[in-house]
């Protein structure tokens, strides 16, 4: 992540919104055999929150990605990805001419913690319903409790308190309001969540300018 001031996201808050709005999450370890990868659904542990602005994330590995990523050793890094696409030049007056890429994302640094059996599938269930809850008809592990008991000795659940974070929400902020209106334009149909960011952005910097 190039890490411009300019466009860096400092608030909590902000990040745990992306989280909720974006929970497919890369994770990123140093092994002793080198850099593993994986990728999982994270959610907000909100209630494991101590301190206000803190982030806390719950997810879980399916057996063997906890050995090979070497699980609660040491730190790892989870990716979060928000709406992102690129923007074209041609959509720029003449004399502005590099293309870029709108993006927001989140680095989040923690050493995770390891949960017991018990706590996995609470988590599991939580994590399930979580999803489910959005659709008509939404399931439940404790419909048949016993099988997905079962289902779950296949996964190892984990829970990270993130220790420091690095964010950036780039989002056109740079350029003028004309541009703006212009990359909104030529987004809003191939993306208008990216669009609707660059629009909170957009009202937030003007309400704080007055």
């Amino acid at each position: 992540m190039r890490r411009s001031p300019h466009f860096a996201m400092k608030d909590p808050e902000e990040v745990k919104r992306l989280i909720r709005r974006n929970p497919w999450a890369s994770f990123v370890s140093m092994t002793e055999r080198g850099l593993v990868a994986s990728h999982y659904p994270i959610i907000l542990d909100e209630e494991a929150s101590a301190e206000p602005g803190e982030i806390v994330i719950v997810s879980h590995f399916g057996l063997p990605d906890d050995r090979i990523h070497e699980l609660g050793r040491g730190e790892i890094l989870v990716i979060v990805q928000g709406p992102h696409d690129y923007v074209s030049s041609s959509w720029y007056p003449p004399e502005m001419l590099a293309p870029t890429w709108n993006h927001l994302s989140a680095h989040l640094h923690g050493i995770p913690e390891l949960l017991s059996a018990e706590e996995n599938f609470a988590m599991l269930a939580k994590l399930t319903e979580h999803f489910e809850q959005h659709y008509p008809g939404g399931r439940s592990l404790f419909e048949d409790e016993a099988a997905a008991r079962k289902l779950a000795t296949g996964t190892v659940g984990l829970r990270m308190r993130v220790d420091r974070f690095e964010a950036q929400a780039k989002l056109s902020q740079n350029k003028p309001d004309e541009v703006r209106d212009d990359v909104e334009a030529h987004l809003a149909e191939q993306n208008p969540r990216l669009v609707a960011e660059i629009r909170r952005v957009r009202d937030r910097d003007q309400a704080v300018a007055g």
